[in-house]
């Protein structure tokens, strides 16, 4: 049952009067809190690109366990897509960008099955996703614990339930991902396993692995190197967005 998402949601409308595409931007953080980071200054960015970008605050902490950022995050776009007028976006052109555990949030709208085409999005962009729970025994430090999204002690049959590479299906919208092949948090073979699976399955998708960067580099600001995944992905939206 879906609930009154509106007040977790931080619009950024774009400055255009005709209907723009839009994007859900969900941070990081781990399922235990919110990076402000990936927050805001990504919201500003889509922005300078024609976007309305929208952060959702998904329920995050020592308690709110799968399913419920998952079902927060559709009755997000379930919520845009009735009031698509009143937020002047394309209700047809409208999807979701995640960092680290957002990133995994983000695959997963794209991918569990049980998700109605009205609570799915059109394309879904993956920075530095925590996008398997199963196939990869170990994160990296510092990398989102298991029972932060799925409770103490979860079974492997939870966490498999949850990886993206397992539960994605040629249904899954375009996905772009982008990973640091430094990355010791969430080590890059998260993108790779989703990659191959995609690809397996005919979904429209393209990784960029980036040289260095680590994990949590946001907008990569401050450094060029790690800064042009923003170029890239400006030039991915302009092709599936």
């Amino acid at each position: 049952m879906d609930f009154d998402v509106a007040p977790l949601l931080t619009p950024y409308p774009c400055p255009s009067a005709d209907p723009a595409p839009g994007v859900v931007v969900l941070p990081g953080g781990g399922y235990t809190h919110l990076a402000e980071h990936e927050g805001k200054p990504v919201a500003e960015w889509l922005n300078s690109l024609g976007y309305a970008a929208f952060v959702l605050q998904y329920p995050v902490g020592p308690d709110d366990f799968h399913p419920l950022p998952l079902n927060t995050a559709r009755a997000a776009l379930r919520h845009l897509r009735a009031n698509a007028a009143h937020h002047r976006i394309d209700p047809r052109r409208l999807g979701v960008l995640g960092f680290s555990a957002g990133g995994h949030l983000a695959a997963h709208v794209a991918t569990a099955v049980e998700t109605s085409r009205d609570a799915r999005p059109d394309f879904a962009v993956l920075v530095y996703p925590a996008s398997s729970w199963g196939s990869i025994d170990r994160f990296g430090p510092g990398s989102p614990r298991r029972d932060s999204l799925l409770g103490p002690e979860p079974t492997r049959a939870q966490r498999d339930a949850v990886s993206i590479e397992l539960i994605a299906t040629e249904d899954t919208p375009p996905v772009l991902a982008i990973h640091a092949a430094d990355d010791f948090v969430i080590p890059v073979r998260h993108s790779l396993l989703l990659t191959e699976t995609l690809a397996r399955l005919r979904v429209p998708v393209e990784l960029h692995v980036l040289p260095h960067g680590g994990h949590g580099f946001g907008l990569g600001e401050g450094d060029p190197e790690v800064h042009r995944w923003t170029v890239l992905c400006a030039d991915w939206l302009r092709r599936y967005a």
